[in-house]
């Protein structure tokens, strides 16, 4: 057998290890059964899935297709550093880092700059439409998660909502 669709079963590999990892994660919480779900239930579930669909990816990449070979492209590795850069970025900005002595700057600083690093993974950078798009993610983020789920979460710099 050698592998047919390179692309499929590389994100097969994907699939099993993100669908493992969680679901050997929700073993530390009570699962519990489907008539009395615990906390663990639903991730030890949605886990296993994935990983299920994982291995079905990666056995129909493998010769039994016919046609050509698909392999992988060159990585992409621009959209690669400006995305995980735009989340970490996102979380330091969030919550700070008081092990440098950096303040939370608080929910809109964080979408803002996740938004605007973000959009230099793709093509040409429009700062318009970059700002408008995180306008309205800051926006909708500060009613879902503040006004309605009600979560603590830093909206402001700490220093100028007087926190220390």
């Amino acid at each position: 057998m050698r592998i047919q669709n390179h692309k499929d079963f590389f994100a097969g590999v994907l699939f099993v290890g993100a669908g493992g990892a969680f679901a050997w994660g929700a073993t530390a919480y009570p699962v519990g059964e489907a008539a009395n779900m615990g906390p663990g239930y639903f991730p030890l579930t949605l886990g296993l899935l994935l990983a299920a669909v994982g291995v079905v990816m990666m056995f129909k990449a493998l010769a039994f297709q016919p046609g050509p070979v698909v392999r992988l492209g060159p990585w992409a590795w621009r959209p690669l550093l400006f995305i995980i850069s735009a989340n970490l970025i996102f979380g330091v900005l969030l919550g700070g880092l008081p092990s440098l002595k950096l303040p939370a700057l608080g929910l809109i600083a964080g979408i803002y700059a996740l938004t605007l690093v973000a959009s230099l993974a793709g093509g040409p950078f429009k700062f318009k439409e970059a700002v408008v798009l995180a306008t309205v993610l800051v926006g909708l983020s500060y009613l879902a998660f503040v006004l309605l789920l009600k979560l603590q979460l830093p909206v402001w710099p700490a220093f100028w909502a007087g926190a220390s």
